[in-house]
């Protein structure tokens, strides 16, 4: 028997859909999935079955083939989890009814059928919408963020033993209030107030904020280079609505903590950071710090222990305001609009010059 179920999967930080295909007959027993995927896809199958067995459902026998189509897209995480098993029952026939087949769903499954969060809920709600879906079916954690996106219904599931009431219609959903979103600057964190002294810095803070301008600051070490940037979030205006969702596509698609912004975006990465951390890339691409300040603040300090690629790599987003990956099969755009900060010592010994050592 043949079922089909309507699924997404990130793509940097967009989401693309997918459609699960599941297939058994007769046969030896084996469990294929097919299309591009990496190991936590794979490793589903294992997931699946462990995860159908304690919630009470019987694990089919026979030839089960899975394909995740279209076959071209690369999919990564454990995202497809919730699809899968829903496909799996229902080709089976221990789950019936369309609403399960039309309704598109994301999620993780535990080993005891539970649901876990994924990343990038307001992404893929957004991205469900667009496409003619009226509902969307997450873990209980994503529901808030996936709120967010109007215009479309968001199901909060719990495990897979609400399945089969959900697909009866029986059991009444779980529909979560959207989360809040933080529009002050900075509320919780440093103030700017907290530096006494410096009236120069404290000017040329307020003319990068006002202007939205990159600043570099060079003195010695302990001069308060560090203190002083950490504080310029405090005096950027508050983030509009559109901003801040912006900002929450961002962070949830990247699995930041909470997955909601306080305030505009500060990062500070180390100076041992790789091009592609920075920027962005990898396989497959993904954000880097660039994008996860959009928005909001890219403190660099210790400027001149960056690696040249790196910097150089930041040219075209300080002047374009987005990062373009070129990907083996396509072109990535991510956003990257923000203010940079950088900070240096004045030689590299750091002392000044009428304590420096360096040679000349």
């Amino acid at each position: 028997m043949l079922a089909t179920v309507k699924t997404f999967t990130l793509d940097g930080i967009s989401a693309r859909p997918v459609r699960v295909e599941v297939d058994i007959h007769r046969g030896l027993s084996a469990f294929s999935i097919v299309g591009l995927s990496d190991v936590a896809v794979r490793e589903a199958r294992e997931r699946i079955r462990a995860a159908l067995i304690n919630s009470g459902f019987e694990f089919p026998t026979g030839r089960i083939v899975a394909s995740l189509a279209p076959a071209s897209l690369r999919r990564s995480g454990p995202g497809l989890d919730l699809a899968l098993a829903t496909a799996l029952l229902l080709a089976s026939g221990q789950l019936s009814g369309e609403t399960l087949s039309r309704v598109p769903m994301v999620g993780e499954l535990a080993l005891d059928g539970s649901t876990r969060p994924v990343p990038g809920a307001l992404v893929i709600a957004e991205a469900a919408r667009e496409r003619g879906a009226e509902a969307l079916i997450v873990p209980v954690e994503n529901g808030p963020e996936a709120a967010l996106a109007d215009g479309i219904d968001v199901v909060g599931l719990d495990s897979l033993c609400s399945l089969p009431a959900l697909a009866a219609g029986e059991w009444r959903p779980l529909r979560p209030e959207p989360m809040h979103l933080r529009l002050d600057p900075y509320p919780d964190g440093p103030d700017l107030a907290d530096l006494r002294g410096q009236s120069q810095v404290r000017r040329v803070l307020g003319i990068a904020a006002a202007g939205s301008h990159s600043l570099l600051m060079v003195g010695v070490p302990g001069s308060g280079k560090a203190f002083a940037a950490g504080r310029l979030p405090s005096i950027l205006p508050p983030l509009t609505k559109a901003e801040a969702l912006e900002v929450t596509r961002i962070f949830g698609a990247c699995r930041m903590k909470g997955s909601s912004p306080d305030g505009r975006p500060f990062r500070a990465p180390h100076h041992t950071i790789s091009p592609a951390g920075l920027i962005g890339g990898g396989n497959p691409p993904g954000p880097g710090e660039a994008t996860i300040a959009h928005r909001g603040v890219l403190y660099l300090d210790e400027l001149g222990e960056f690696r040249r690629d790196a910097l150089d790599a930041l040219r075209t987003p300080l002047v374009t305001g987005e990062v373009k990956i070129e990907g083996a099969a396509r072109e990535y755009s991510l956003p990257a609009r923000f203010i940079l900060l950088a900070g240096a010592n004045p030689c590299p010994c750091g002392q000044g010059e009428l304590d420096c050592i360096c040679a000349p």
